[in-house]
């Protein structure tokens, strides 16, 4: 098994886009053209997995988080982690997120993560508390505000809970 980790190129747009269809994801090629745009401006790295040369997964480094407490602390927030559901189970998330956590350690040595709340998101959530994520203590967050007590809200994607993790390097392990 050949798991290779690389950045975002102008040959991945479609390929992505493609990927997630052939499973049923609406991904426009347009989303990672943004991507792309966004890299070469330096406002996030976008690390792509391939499984002996074949498109498998991604995961974005973001230098400057939309959620508010990360941007304000300076926490780059590893983002919009996918791996396709055929290559699940594989090693290919852990080797993802190996890789942006050591782009994190060259400026940084915290990194955060948002995960949705409910069971679609169980995976994600188990291989983040495995990895030594841990809750900000913010609460849950909902597009531009946090969920307060009492308060209606519809369990979407975005509905998420955001964790951190003091990185190590690797010298220290």
């Amino acid at each position: 098994m050949n798991i290779h980790i690389r950045l975002l190129n102008e040959n991945d747009p479609l390929v992505i886009s493609q990927a997630f269809q052939a499973q049923g994801w609406q991904k426009s090629a347009e989303q990672y053209l943004h991507y792309l745009t966004e890299q070469q401006n330096g406002e996030r790295v976008t690390l792509v997995a391939e499984l002996n040369g074949e498109f498998a997964g991604y995961v974005n480094v973001l230098w400057a988080s939309y959620y508010p407490a990360f941007r304000e602390q300076g926490i780059p927030e590893i983002n919009d982690f996918n791996v396709l559901k055929k290559y699940q189970r594989q090693g290919i998330g852990s080797r993802l997120m190996d890789r942006a956590e050591e782009v994190i350690l060259e400026r940084t040595d915290v990194a955060g993560i948002g995960v949705g709340v409910f069971s679609d998101y169980g995976k994600a959530q188990i291989l983040y508390a495995h990895r030594g994520y841990i809750p900000d203590g913010h609460g849950v967050h909902k597009h531009d505000h946090y969920i307060q007590p009492g308060e209606e809200t519809i369990m979407d994607d975005d509905v998420v809970l955001y964790l951190t993790k003091k990185l190590k390097a690797a010298q220290e392990m």
